[in-house]
């Protein structure tokens, strides 16, 4: 029985019984007089997580058309919008602000989440809605509050593109259609991947990949319990959770946005449920959450032990988490990602 099967009756739980659940792997945690890496290792942690694989081999004419793809405006209903103007690759596969502005303006009620080790996750969007990127990648395109296109539009128009039509026929040996099209977009959304990070060197044996900090902060999220929601290869996106389990996040110093979708608001005592999202890259990726209220890394760590752990966190241990957090950046083209300030700030 999946999450979503099993739902309906662990929706019903009460917080007394989600807290001593969600704090069990502290309860079981090794001596303090253990060593970090001795520790970390009998905790069984870091069998919980694992460092990104190999890059497979993807066919380049695919990857590069995908690209073009991914960038160009065409693939929205005016040719306002592409799809890196919500998933930009130059600021961590997202954008700088809290929700996603769509079609004609529209403000939604999610944060864009980053494009970057999309493949990896379980399911698509921050209510899982999405069983592939196939799927997830059409309903976008489909969507009249997002790119608003429809297919005998775009396939017109990608037809009428001498260059597109060369390439397709090129790689898929006949015009663009929905099929090739989507594959396109995909296979370039697989090459997204950002290995690399200090962490994952960490996890295949190099013990001085992480500094002594850093290693404080792994410590404490597995201590914490972090690493029963936020674990496997994208250390996160594989399955769902209650926000806000020991109380509504929004009630404790955490603002909400005045026009946030109300169909997400809590619906009965224990929350909204959503997809928990990978911590890889979480450091350039701000600002955070499903509705993207915590401006800053530290803000989220300290939401996060009130809404799901029932405590306030000190702010060494706030600051010991955030380094560990910030060895999960990888490289992307052999460069590591950095957080892009505008004149703004965000």
């Amino acid at each position: 029985m999946n999450f979503m099967q099993a739902w309906p009756n662990i929706k019903h739980l009460s917080r007394r019984t989600l807290g001593p659940a969600v704090l069990s792997v502290a309860l079981a945690w090794p001596p303090a007089a253990l060593s970090r890496d001795v520790a970390l290792q009998a905790s069984n942690a870091k069998s919980a997580l694992s460092p990104l694989p190999p890059q497979g081999v993807l066919p380049a004419g695919k990857v590069a058309l995908g690209a073009r793809l991914f960038h160009d405006r065409q693939l929205s209903g005016r040719e306002k919008l592409s799809c890196s103007a919500c998933h930009d690759l130059e600021t961590g596969g997202t954008v700088r602000l809290p929700r996603t502005i769509g079609y004609d303006g529209q403000i939604h009620a999610f944060n864009a989440p980053t494009i970057f080790n999309v493949g990896n996750n379980y399911r698509l969007g921050w209510r899982g809605r999405f069983t592939s990127l196939v799927v997830q990648n059409e309903a976008v395109l489909n969507d009249k509050g997002l790119m608003a296109a429809n297919w005998p539009m775009l396939l017109a128009r990608l037809t009428r593109d001498e260059t597109y039509l060369a390439a397709f026929r090129e790689i898929y040996g006949a015009p663009p259609s929905r099929d090739s099209v989507l594959d396109a977009l995909v296979t370039f959304q697989m090459s997204l991947t950002t290995p690399n990070a200090p962490f994952d060197r960490y996890l295949k044996g190099d013990k001085s990949a992480l500094t002594p900090v850093e290693k404080d902060g792994f410590q404490l999220f597995v201590e914490y319990g972090c690493v029963s929601c936020h674990q496997g290869v994208n250390i996160g996106g594989n399955m769902f959770q209650i926000f806000g389990v020991f109380g509504s996040p929004d009630a404790q110093g955490l603002p909400t946005p005045s026009d946030f979708d109300r169909q997400l608001q809590k619906t009965d005592d224990e929350g909204s449920v959503f997809r928990v999202p990978s911590l890889r890259n979480v450091e350039v990726t701000a600002p955070y959450f499903h509705d993207g209220s915590a401006a800053t890394l530290s803000d989220a760590i300290a939401v996060m032990g009130r809404s799901q752990l029932g405590r306030e966190l000190s702010q060494a241990d706030i600051a010991n988490l955030e380094a560990f957090l910030k060895s999960l950046t990888g490289e992307y083209n052999g460069k590591r990602l950095s957080a892009i300030v505008t004149e703004t700030g965000r």
